[in-house]
């Protein structure tokens, strides 16, 4: 071998070593800021998903990548699961806590805040060529989603004589969301009271695709995916029980409790001891402070500016404990709301 090449040969490695050693210390740079980047976490409600996800992005923004938030999707009752075990720093959730998740939170010595964040309708919905059904009762849906109705196939004609005889394809939210818990509840009478055999997700854009391709469609999930989907699928009116009105679900007929029983508020939870963390108290103050603004945007409704500074005043007070006594509720409006945060 020339001494020349045995010189290139040299140089060679020597590059080869200072390129390993210089993507070593990039790497350990790297790891070396990951590891020190406060990280936030948050999951629960598909419902509530879009607004904490919304908030979160301008968050980061904001912070210019100095602080991470992630954001799950595991149903209100699959976050609460990870919440009162500690694995979460706020969870979001489309119905308040209730007795048996407080009771896990306490065992597991965690304390909570309780903040509404904003109001939804919960649309039942239908495919677009249904043109038949004008307006559904709480009963005729009680029927087809009763426990009792397990295995049993329902025609429309069944709900009423004078609709055609296509057979209803149910759909609706999985067991562990908050979504599930309210519509049993409002509908049967007792939340998680269902028949199982339904096409079931957490994830609200399947239950969308399932009413955009079935006729027979008959589905349930939160107004800002049917108001975003809009083509796609229809919602059906539902008369009130209290005034007979048939009422189709929409921003104002939420707002001013017209649309019942399925208007509902949403929540985040916040680990007490995770606010006392800076990146946390800021966060959540960030939220607060925008949640309205944010909420319309991906369409759902802002509570009114009274309600959003009585919030806040409850989180400055690191406020704990619910306002809702762990007990399942429907109909609940936003004037009820306002009460409850004034009383506290």
């Amino acid at each position: 071998m020339t001494k020349n090449k045995q010189k290139t040969k040299v140089e060679n490695k020597k590059v080869k070593a200072s390129s390993l050693l210089l993507s070593a210390l990039i790497l350990i740079t790297f790891s070396q800021v990951y590891a020190q980047e406060p990280i936030i976490k948050i999951d629960g409600s598909s419902t509530v998903y879009p607004i904490t996800e919304g908030v979160a992005e301008e968050f980061q923004k904001m912070k210019k990548g100095a602080v991470r938030v992630t954001v799950g999707i595991s149903g209100t009752g699959g976050g609460f699961k990870k919440f009162c075990r500690g694995e979460t720093d706020i969870s979001n959730a489309s119905r308040p806590i209730l007795k048996q998740e407080i009771e896990a939170c306490k065992q597991a010595g965690i304390e909570y805040i309780e903040l509404p964040v904003a109001y939804d309708g919960l649309s039942v919905v239908l495919n677009p060529k249904n043109d038949w059904a004008k307006c559904l009762t709480v009963e005729q849906l009680r029927e087809v989603w009763k426990p009792e109705s397990q295995g049993k196939k329902f025609l429309w004609s069944d709900l009423d004589p004078s609709w055609p005889k296509e057979e209803i394809k149910i759909c609706g939210a999985g067991s562990d969301s908050g979504t599930f818990d309210y519509f049993t509840e409002a509908i049967v009478g007792k939340a998680k009271a269902s028949r199982g055999d339904y096409t079931a997700s957490e994830d609200d854009n399947v239950l969308v695709q399932f009413a955009a391709r079935e006729k027979g469609a008959l589905c349930y999930f939160g107004l800002a995916y049917a108001e975003e989907n809009k083509g796609k699928v229809k919602t059906v009116p539902i008369k009130n029980p209290k005034t007979g009105q048939c009422v189709s679900p929409s921003y104002q007929t939420v707002q001013d409790g017209s649309y019942q029983p399925l208007s509902r508020p949403l929540f985040i939870y916040v680990n007490a001891k995770s606010a006392e963390r800076p990146e946390v108290k800021e966060f959540v103050e960030f939220y607060i402070k925008n949640a309205g603004k944010i909420a319309k945007q991906v369409k759902y409704i802002a509570l009114p500016d009274k309600a959003y500074e009585l919030v806040n005043e409850r989180w400055k007070k690191r406020q704990t404990g619910s306002v809702f006594g762990g007990e399942p509720e429907t109909g609940v409006t936003i004037d009820d709301l306002l009460k409850r945060e004034t009383k506290k």
